[in-house]
C-alpha cells in the first residue's frame, strides 16, 4: 500500500524566517489566541514563552502518492491543525506565556502503525528536524533570554523529548525551564534522568505527563506506559486516589463554545490516567475507550491555571 521512504522524497524543508511557517507567533493572528469565553489573550508582553508542538494532524488517506511526512504548504492541513489542535490545546497555555508553534513535516499518523519501524523513524526523523531548526530559530530571534515552557501533545510529545533532550539536559538552558508538558506520549522515566517529575502544582523546572483512558482499560502497548510517569491533571501528583469531578476546574468540547465545568473525575492507576465515560453528555466518548483526543480539553482550565501558576512561580522565584 504505502511505498518505501526513500522513494518519495520528503517536502522541501520550511525556512523559519518566513511567518507563514509557523502556527503561532505572538505578533501575528492565530487560533490559539482565543479562549472558549470568546475573549483574545493578549500574552504579547508578557514575561514568559510557551514552545508548543502540535500532534499529528496528518493522517488522510493519500489519493495518489504517499509521502511519509507532511508539506507545510498543504493549506488544508494547516487550516486542519489551525482549528483542531492550535484552538482547542495550544490555547489552553496563553495564559501562561506567548505562544510559538512551529509548522513541521509530520509524521504521518501511518508511521505509528506500520510494521516497519525504519520506515517509523526516518518519517519522525524528518519532523524533529524541522521542530530542531525552528527552535534554534525560536532561541536566536525570539526568546531574547525569557523562561519557557515546553508544550506538547502525541507526536509532539516525542519531539519535546528529543528538544529537552538536545537542548536542556546539562546545560545552561535548563535554568530557563519553567515546566515541560508532555501530554499523551509515554517517555520512559529512564530516558528523562536529567529532568525530574514534578510532585505538585507549584514545582518548576520539571516534567508532567498523563494519557486518558476509560476506567478498566489497559492500551495493548501497556508496557511502554508501565516505564513512564503519570501525574493526575486535576491535583498534580501521581496518587492513586480518585478525584472527584467537583474538582475539575473545566473541560472545553470541540466546539469550543464554553467551559463546562465538573466535567469528569479522574484518577491515577498504574500509570495511566483512568476517567468514566462523560456519557450522556458525549456519545462518542461511551463508544471509545482511548481517551487520548481528550488528555488536554477534558482537563482545559485545570490545565490552563496551572501553566499560569508555574509561570508566576518560577517569576517569583526569578526576581
Amino acid at each position: 500500500m504505502h511505498q518505501p521512504f526513500e522513494q518519495v522524497a520528503a517536502p522541501a524543508t520550511p525556512n523559519y524566517a518566513e511567518s507563514k511557517n509557523w502556527a503561532a507567533l505572538p505578533t501575528q493572528a492565530s487560533t490559539c489566541n482565543f479562549s472558549p469565553d470568546g475573549k483574545i489573550d493578549s500574552s504579547l508582553w508578557a514575561n514568559v514563552d510557551v514552545f508548543w508542538i502540535h500532534p499529528t494532524t496528518y493522517t488522510q488517506r493519500p489519493e495518489e502518492i504517499f509521502c511519509w511526512n507532511a508539506d507545510v504548504n498543504d493549506e488544508t492541513l494547516n487550516a486542519k491543525t489551525d482549528r483542531s489542535t492550535m484552538r482547542l490545546q495550544a490555547s489552553v497555555f496563553n495564559a501562561a506565556g506567548r505562544i510559538y508553534a512551529p509548522r513541521y513535516r509530520q509524521a504521518h499518523l501511518y508511521s505509528f502503525f506500520t510494521p516497519d519501524k525504519s520506515l517509523k523513524k526516518k518519517a519522525l526523523q524528518v519532523a524533529y528536524s524541522d521542530v530542531k531548526k525552528s527552535f534554534e530559530y525560536y532561541l536566536e530571534h525570539y526568546n531574547n533570554g525569557r523562561p519557557i515552557i515546553i508544550a506538547s501533545h502525541s507526536q509532539g510529545g516525542l519531539h519535546a523529548y528529543w528538544l529537552l533532550r538536545d537542548f536542556f539536559a546539562n546545560k545552561p538552558l535548563m535554568k530557563k525551564l519553567v515546566c515541560a508538558y508532555i501530554v499523551g506520549m509515554p517517555i520512559p522515566k529512564d530516558s528523562l534522568n536529567f529532568l525530574l517529575p514534578c510532585t505538585d502544582s507549584s514545582q518548576i523546572g520539571c516534567y508532567v505527563s498523563w494519557y486518558t483512558f476509560k476506567k478498566g482499560f489497559y492500551p495493548k502497548n501497556y508496557w511502554e506506559y508501565q516505564v513512564a510517569y503519570c501525574v493526575n491533571p486535576i491535583t498534580w501528583n501521581a496518587d492513586e486516589l480518585y478525584v472527584s469531578k467537583e474538582k475539575n476546574q473545566g473541560a472545553v468540547l470541540q466546539d469550543f463554545k464554553k467551559i463546562r465545568t465538573h466535567f469528569v473525575g479522574a484518577e491515577v492507576h498504574k500509570n495511566l490516567l483512568w476517567i468514566k465515560s462523560p456519557f450522556p453528555v458525549l456519545t462518542f466518548f461511551k463508544r471509545i475507550k482511548n481517551y487520548h483526543i481528550g488528555d488536554i480539553n477534558l482537563f482545559y482550565e485545570n490545565v490552563k491555571n496551572n501553566a499560569k501558576h508555574r509561570s508566576e512561580s518560577y517569576l517569583q522565584q526569578h526576581r
